[in-house]
């Protein structure tokens, strides 16, 4: 399809409610996808590091299975 101006290309022969207003709606629902997609990575690498959380830490701070500190810290 050839436009003679850019009034013509926004109009879209006619059509241009339902041709922008689906490009709206894909454009909005990619939008919500990556949002998702990013609140999820963010969860899982919470999740991640609060279970790493324990290796992580020194010796000296770290108690024994039984509550009691270690020597290292006595």
């Amino acid at each position: 399809m050839i436009w003679n101006s850019v009034g013509e290309f926004w109009a879209m022969g006619g059509y241009a409610l339902y041709v922008w207003g689906s490009m709206a709606v894909v454009a909005l629902c990619l939008g919500a996808e990556v949002l998702r997609l990013w609140q999820r990575h963010a969860a899982a690498r919470a999740l991640t590091m609060a279970a790493a959380a324990p290796a992580r830490r020194p010796a000296a701070v770290q108690r024994s299975s039984h509550g009691v500190q270690d020597e290292a810290t006595a």
